[in-house]
């Protein structure tokens, strides 16, 4: 898989969910801070967005809105009929990936001709699943709204004038080194093995990779890997052997203190914990 991928799979819980709000003559609605992401497109009107923290935020017709880290919000209509594609991605914040960590509180991604044709067409799809009375809408509409995800995350990526994650994508040498250790983690790789995928000296990989990441690569590996072990453990019932197995460790012993170093709890606690359903409140995780 691919970074952006990878991020979201780590972190996603459950399946989205999303419903569409009216609002006429001036109401307000007040959205709650929520621990994981939401979205609005105003399929309709218009409308301010007025974050707990930060500048108020006019929205048109087609403009879509995320809100990465589940900020708290009003929606406030202007004078007329109003119409809004809202949203909820319910996201582990104890395995954030930095990437998603530096979104801003708040993205604004306007509609305007020619712009985000990917995720104008996603927005398109969607407005017209939403009443899921058509045949396959209960299996198209969650994955048109991972979909909706992917596609906000990239209009960012493509606009941002700020932040690490858009210049790391940006560099073909980092990107790379990216790209083979995320497809295949478990692989037994070493700087010179890495340096040698992407074509170019092991200190220049380092030098680059460490500049933009904020960590060495054969750090960034192990990081990941235990990220991968915790979402395994949440999802699987698969033994610590086995998953040492398939993140690259040797013995699970190895692997279990890797991540008690990470997390602050051994595996078998952090089981127990996710599937009491305490995924975001049991631990917390440093990247």
């Amino acid at each position: 898989m691919d970074v952006v991928s990878d991020a979201i799979s780590a972190m996603r819980l459950g399946h989205p969910s999303s419903h569409r709000l009216r609002m006429d003559g001036g109401e307000r609605t007040r959205l709650h801070p929520f621990g994981g992401a939401g979205f609005h497109v105003v399929l309709k009107g218009g409308c301010r967005l007025l974050p707990d923290d930060g500048d108020p935020v006019s929205l048109g017709v087609g403009d879509a809105v995320l809100l990465p880290h589940g900020t708290g919000h009003v929606l406030a209509d202007s004078p007329g009929d109003t119409e809004i594609l809202c949203g909820q991605y319910r996201l582990d914040c104890s395995r954030i990936h930095p990437l998603l960590a530096e979104l801003p509180r708040v993205v604004h991604l306007p509609s305007r001709v020619g712009g985000h044709l990917e995720l104008r067409a996603a927005i398109d799809l969607l407005a017209g699943e939403l009443d899921e009375t058509r045949p396959g809408s209960c299996v198209a509409l969650p994955n048109l709204l991972d979909l909706l995800l992917v596609y906000m995350i990239r209009s960012w990526m493509a606009e941002a004038t700020s932040g690490a994650w858009p210049r790391v994508l940006g560099d073909p040498v980092t990107a790379a080194a990216l790209r083979a250790l995320h497809s295949d983690p478990a692989a037994p790789w070493t700087i010179e093995r890495l340096a040698a995928e992407v074509n170019v000296s092991r200190p220049t990989l380092a030098r680059r990779f460490t500049t933009l990441v904020g960590r060495p690569p054969m750090a960034y590996l192990t990081w990941w890997r235990v990220i991968l072990t915790a979402t395994l453990l949440r999802d699987t019932s698969d033994t610590l052997a086995a998953i040492a197995g398939r993140v690259g460790y040797g013995s699970p012993y190895a692997l279990s203190h890797a991540f008690q170093r990470e997390f602050g709890t051994t595996p078998g606690r952090y089981r127990k914990a996710t599937a009491r359903g305490g995924e975001g409140q049991a631990v917390s995780g440093r990247s």
